[in-house]
Formats: C-alpha cells, structure tokens, sequence
C-alpha cells in the first residue's frame, strides 16, 4: 500500500496515512482514462445548434422563372440549398450527445485518475481543514503553506459552506466531494488536496 504524509494546514507533517491499493494503487489506463474524459465532455454539451431546411426558410413559394425557354438552369425555388439565403442540406439540428460508459468502466476510470495523482506525487493529504468563518485570504495562506503555485481541486467528506466560499473567488481552485469527483476535474487540475477523511470515505464507497 502507498504510504502518504499527512499535513496540517500549516503544511506541516503529523503523520502517514496508507492508501488503499485498490483505489490508489491500480495501474494507469490511459485508454480508459481517454474514454472516460470523452464520455463526460460530450455529457456536457447542449446539443442545441440548428440550421433550417428548404420547407424551414421563409419566402420562395414559387420557381423564379419558367421551366424552358430562358436559357438558364431550370430551377424550383429561391430557397433551395444553391441558392443564397437558401435552406442548408444535411446540416446540423439538435440531438443530444450523451450516453453511458459501462459501470465498471467508470469505476476503473476514476481508480486510474487517482492512482496517477499518487504516482507523479501530485495528492495532497490534510488531517483536517475546517474555517470558523468565510476568509479567502486564508485560504490563500493554506495553499501557500502547502507549497501550491497551479491549479488545485480541494475534495472535501461532506459539505462545509465556510470552505466552500473561501475558495470560489480564488482562480483555478475548485472545491469538490468525495462522492462528486469524476475523472475530468482530477485530471484537469494539477493537484489533488483531500482530507484524511474524505479518504477514508472515498476508499469505503470505491473499494
């Protein structure tokens, strides 16, 4: 099992926690990890682009010049799909774009993600991390105290307000729980700070 420091919010060590080999020690699939990304990235798109077709755009009820005679290619209406401001052919209407992996797919996913946190040294393990009041400035401090200079995810055991809005005004800094993370937001953000028992509960629900 991995073995990680535990740190106050001082960034201060006081003591080790061993990680579950099951969930943060699993060998990283890039493939899976490529599925899962895709898979949630096409889940948040709104599939509401469209374009109209001939029957869709106003005006040209009838064909704009006689059938034979003129010289000119016969045609059946202005709005066909040649014509300028004319229906669009075959273009986009909306649908929607989601769809599921498969269970354990998913599962395997988010073990890869958190594992390759443990593997590049990237996880951060706080023994608690609890403001009595809303203080982005302290916040400020416990990143700095934890040495954080890029992007950060911050995964909580349950839900504290005061933490929470602390971080909201604080840019690439995102607050999450231990039952909301997803494979995007952990590999999107540099480094992965969760508390001792967010942990112990991650490893109870994915084990």
């Amino acid at each position: 099992m991995p073995k990680i420091d535990v740190l106050n919010i001082s960034g201060q060590k006081v003591g080790e926690i061993e990680l579950n080999d099951e969930i943060f020690g699993v060998e990283v699939n890039s493939d899976i990890l490529h599925m899962a990304v895709v898979n949630q990235l096409a889940n948040k798109r709104q599939g509401t682009q469209s374009t109209k077709t001939i029957s869709e755009v106003r005006g040209g009820g009838r064909r704009p010049w006689r059938q034979k005679g003129t010289g000119r290619a016969r045609q059946g209406s202005i709005r066909s799909v040649q014509w300028i401001k004319g229906g669009i052919a075959l273009g986009p209407k909306p649908r929607s774009y989601s769809y599921k992996l498969p269970k354990k797919v998913r599962r395997l996913a988010l073990k890869s993600a958190l594992s390759s946190k443990v593997s590049t040294e990237n996880i951060i393990v706080l023994d608690n991390l609890n403001f009595e009041q809303i203080k982005t400035k302290q916040m400020v401090n416990v990143l700095s105290n934890l040495n954080i200079n890029s992007s950060a995810l911050i995964v909580l055991s349950c839900k504290n307000e005061n933490i929470e809005r602390s971080t909201s005004n604080i840019p690439n800094v995102k607050t999450a729980f231990y039952n909301t993370i997803n494979v995007y937001d952990i590999l999107k953000y540099d480094k992965f700070i969760i508390t001792k028992d967010a942990v112990e509960k991650v490893e109870e629900v994915y084990a």
